[in-house]
């Protein structure tokens, strides 16, 4: 594929202040990019201005603002629609590109959706993570339907790796030919829901295991927290794929084992939310009339008073090491 000057970098933002000079700068040093297109989603400080003060005066970046916060998937809605660029890459406001991401992923074009390793780097380490990046060989693979959503599904003894944090450049005509958008309910999972969506269309996900994205650990991320709600609305988007589209039989079944994952989590979070704001009696009570709900209470709540026993230093994995990990292990090791 040319190296052209053909992707729309989409950047959501809402008080992204203090990052998002880092974000917007990571993406216009990119020839490739064609367009940066920065969404201020109601922000309460200084993002849109902090945002011009990365401009390079190419004319390539655009701001838009929303008055109210309207939540990332209609950020990225409005960023398409107001966009031109074949190729779409999103971009979260606190996080940044390495130097040549882009060529990498576009030396081929055999896919609708091509996605490249996920460096998570802590905030301390954002400006020394480029020269502890490992060169990884591309080693190419392409997703099915089926791989994708099992990716999704966290394993009890296994490092949590989903790879629906993957950041693909997406083909624009694939999305328009099936209508595809974020769904703006959705506050959590969108990108997962979208991904689902567009390989039950038979998108073509390639993923090669270069390193291009660095993604940045924060306490505080609005990413790493999420609604009671947020996750009803999750298990019913594969509710809603299993009961519009007719899937091969493994893959609704890893659909429907998403949806009971997800679901086991909803359960839990409704307990406890009813048990902080109601009492026990009322949570026991909501057990009573939900049966089904219960052995996903107790296996979370299992779960959460064996944790110190499982990880008794307390210690994250994104604060291992030297802070540097990544979302795909390296094949040659």
């Amino acid at each position: 594929m040319a190296q052209t000057a053909s992707i729309c970098v989409i950047i959501a933002a809402k008080n992204a202040a203090d990052t998002i000079e880092t974000a917007v700068r990571s993406a216009l040093r990119e020839p490739e990019v064609a367009e940066v297109v920065v969404v201020d989603d109601g922000s309460s400080d200084g993002t849109a201005e902090a945002a011009r003060r990365a401009d390079d005066a190419t004319g390539r970046l655009r701001i838009e603002r929303f008055e109210k916060n309207r939540g990332p998937s209609a950020a990225r809605n409005h960023a398409i629609s107001v966009s031109t660029a074949p190729l779409i890459a999103i971009l979260d406001a606190d996080d940044f590109f390495f130097e040549g991401r882009f060529r990498r992923m576009l030396a081929e074009d055999d896919w609708e959706f091509v996605a490249d390793n996920i460096a998570f780097v802590t905030a301390d380490t954002v400006e020394q993570a480029p020269q502890r990046l490992e060169q990884f060989a591309a080693s190419p693979l392409f997703l099915d339907l089926t791989s994708f959503v099992d990716g999704n599904i966290s394993k009890r003894g296994v490092r949590r790796g989903e790879i629906g944090f993957l950041k693909p450049i997406m083909r624009r005509a694939f999305l328009d030919q099936h209508r595809l958008r974020y769904r703006e309910e959705m506050r959590l999972g969108e990108d997962y829901d979208l991904y689902i969506r567009a390989l039950a269309q038979g998108a073509r996900y390639k993923v090669i295991h270069s390193c291009g994205y660095g993604a940045v650990v924060r306490g505080n991320s609005l990413s790493g927290s999420h609604r009671t709600e947020d996750l009803r609305r999750l298990y019913e988007a594969d509710r809603a794929l299993l009961a519009s589209v007719k899937l091969k039989p493994e893959a609704a079944d890893a659909v429907r084992r998403h949806e009971r994952h997800v679901r086991g989590k909803y359960e839990l979070r409704r307990f406890l939310d009813i048990k902080a704001e109601q009492g026990a009696g009322a949570a026991i009570g909501y057990v009573a009339a939900h049966p089904l709900a219960f052995p996903a209470i107790a296996g979370g709540i299992l779960m959460d008073k064996t944790e110190g026993l499982r990880n008794p230093g307390g210690v994250s994995v994104t604060a291992q090491g030297d802070g540097l990990r990544y979302l795909l292990t390296n094949p040659a090791k």
